[in-house]
């Protein structure tokens, strides 16, 4: 079957850059959201980095129109299921909330439509179970800022059949992305290797040995990081660093334990970006 519409499903940071990956490939792209509110919020993210794209030459005009042309929001995820051909969750990395998405777009989508997670530590196998087609499933970890990095990530379940894969990384590439791939290990090969590095700056951090400052500049002069770790955590939002370095420290033991000083911007929601302040303060930018 031809991939002709894509669903995203959330409009946050990662959905929205998602979305404009696809709607830039030249799909059909419905992105899902809860409400009408958050999908102005998400529609106001894709026009401001499209609009900044433009003004940097980065774009022409007519591109910036032509991918907003191609994405439509909306609240009726049953609808936008049943009319998809690839269907991407870019829910919360939480086992529960993902297997509860599976299931509800398996009741709703095509025959032979493909399910992806967006998810950067999750078992996809545990996801695919939940749905009557494992087979049909697989993983499509966008790297941040997904509509800039050149790298999907794919992660094959143990039921993706060969074709679903050969059709994933079709699809990946005609939207421009080079492809990687991963068997279901835990955090795949991106994060296995990169979320312990930001765990270990905030140790570093904690413990005295450098400033967030030189700690990220190191890692940007030195090792030719687009962004320090600390403030690519905040870029993330520390939550979400903490849950993936959680996630990996259930699967793969006490090497991957948090660090405490982490645990505890989270705890006095210093989230980061999204709330101001996290390693850095963003209130006085």
């Amino acid at each position: 079957m031809k991939i002709e519409t894509v669903c995203i499903i959330g409009m946050g940071t990662m959905g929205s850059q998602i979305g404009i990956v696809c709607a830039g490939g030249g799909y059909r792209t419905i992105m899902v959201e809860r409400d009408d509110g958050l999908i102005k919020k998400g529609l106001e993210n894709i026009r401001r980095f499209l609009s900044s794209r433009e003004k940097k030459g980065k774009m022409s005009g007519d591109d910036v129109s032509a991918i907003l042309s191609r994405i439509e929001p909306t609240t009726d995820s049953n609808k936008a299921f049943a009319e998809s051909d690839f269907i991407i969750e870019a829910a919360f990395e939480d086992i529960d909330i993902k297997k509860e998405l599976f299931a509800q777009i398996d009741a709703a989508r095509k025959e032979d439509a493909i399910i992806a997670s967006n998810t950067s530590t999750l078992s996809i196998s545990e996801m695919a179970a939940v749905t009557s087609k494992p087979q049909n499933c697989i993983g499509t970890h966008f790297l941040i800022p997904a509509a800039l990095t050149p790298l999907v990530e794919l992660s094959r379940a143990l039921q993706t059949s060969d074709e679903t894969y050969e059709r994933t990384v079709e699809f990946i590439k005609s939207c421009g992305k080079n492809v990687v791939t991963s068997s279901d290990s835990p955090a795949f090969i991106i994060n296995r290797l990169y979320i312990p590095l930001l765990n270990e700056a905030f140790y570093l951090l904690q413990e005295g040995g450098a400033s967030a400052e030189d700690i990220d500049e190191a890692c940007k002069s030195g090792l030719g990081f687009p962004l320090g770790p600390l403030a690519a955590s905040d870029a993330s939002g520390l939550d979400v660093v903490l849950f993936c370095i959680e996630s990996m420290h259930k699967q793969l033991g006490d090497k991957y334990r948090p660090c405490p000083l982490l645990v505890k911007y989270v705890k006095a929601k210093r989230l980061g970006r999204k709330t101001g302040m996290g390693v850095y303060d963003y209130t006085k930018k």
